[in-house]
């Protein structure tokens, strides 16, 4: 069985995700088949953890394991089934994103831990970043970012963990989701990916986490 996500846990709280278009039933926001839930802003920085189904690889404490930093637990719940697009015109989670000081060895720890490499990037992408890893979990794709020398060095070297830093969500009629949530959005531009248009919400959003949005491929 392919390793899935269960949940995203973020330190926000559920009013500023209702205030940009994001049903929600109590603290938890369900996009597509994945639940995101809002811990609170005492809870940690940004995108904290999350629960994964059919994990291998390590106990670290009972509860977790390890990989490479990124907060981890197994989950044996089913999947919801899978939630209308949001009011502002959200259908799904498209990618998670985590940064690395050291790409091989966190590209090792999630696959001990059964998570589905598909591909390494050996090219810079356009903010600077040499290298990327991306995993499938299912419908969602897990992007891990080798930082640049320049930020390694900042940091302290290599030895620092992996750290979870942001989302991107599918917007099929991105003009129209970009308009529903208004200044807090950037303008919609070309993506990377070839045939994609994206946009990112802005810190006037209010978000602990970055978001981006961007269309089906």
């Amino acid at each position: 069985m392919a390793v899935t996500i269960d949940e995203l846990r973020v330190a926000d709280a559920p009013e500023a995700w209702k205030a940009l278009g994001f049903e929600l039933d109590g603290d938890v926001c369900l996009v597509g088949e994945v639940r995101i839930r809002m811990l609170g802003r005492d809870a940690g920085r940004g995108l904290v953890g999350w629960s994964l189904r059919e994990l291998g690889g390590t106990e670290r404490d009972g509860t977790g394991v390890d990989l490479d930093g990124l907060a981890t637990e197994r989950s044996e719940r089913a999947a919801p089934e899978s939630a209308p697009a949001h009011p502002n015109g959200v259908a799904g989670l498209d990618h998670v994103v985590a940064i690395t000081p050291a790409l091989d060895r966190t590209v090792a720890a999630l696959e001990a831990a059964g998570l589905d490499l598909r591909r390494v990037r050996e090219e810079p992408t356009p903010a600077g970043a040499p290298r990327q890893a991306f995993f499938r979990l299912a419908a969602v794709i897990l992007e891990v970012v080798q930082e640049p020398p320049e930020a390694i060095e900042r940091g302290g070297g290599t030895d620092r963990p992996a750290f979870f830093w942001g989302l991107a969500f599918t917007a099929p009629e991105i003009e129209a989701t970009a308009a529903a949530i208004g200044e807090s959005a950037s303008e919609v531009r070309d993506a990377v990916q070839p045939g994609r248009r994206i946009a990112t919400l802005r810190r006037s959003a209010g978000l602990a986490v970055p978001v981006a949005l961007i269309t089906p491929p």
